[in-house]
């Protein structure tokens, strides 16, 4: 598994529970409730973990809904900036200047 803040969490749900577990992406949808197109796009990191899925995974597993919440808004922000550093650099800090009032 990639050592990075990249990890999708498909990823994570495959390769740290999933295959440990001998379980298949058939058999999760099954027992959570959901449709099979979901966690197999899931684990295929073709989608990402919504609060619904988050919920299901954490009773289930045995996790927490943060643990998938925080995996999911990690892998985001990771892919936002990767699109858009160069936009991100360039910006500069609010300096508020007595001179130079905001209208409001």
């Amino acid at each position: 598994m990639k050592k990075n803040w990249s990890i999708h969490p498909g990823e994570v749900l495959r390769e740290e529970f999933l295959k440990p577990l001998g379980l298949t992406s058939y058999r999760l949808a099954k027992d959570i409730h959901v449709p099979v197109p979901r966690i197999h796009d899931i684990i295929l990191e073709k989608r990402g973990i919504t609060a619904d899925t988050a919920l299901r995974l954490s009773k289930y597993l045995g996790t927490t809904v943060q643990f998938w919440m925080n995996l999911q808004d990690d892998y985001e922000m990771y892919r936002a900036l990767a699109t858009a550093k160069e936009a991100i650099e360039s910006i500069q800090m609010f300096k508020e200047n007595s001179n130079d009032k905001l209208s409001r």
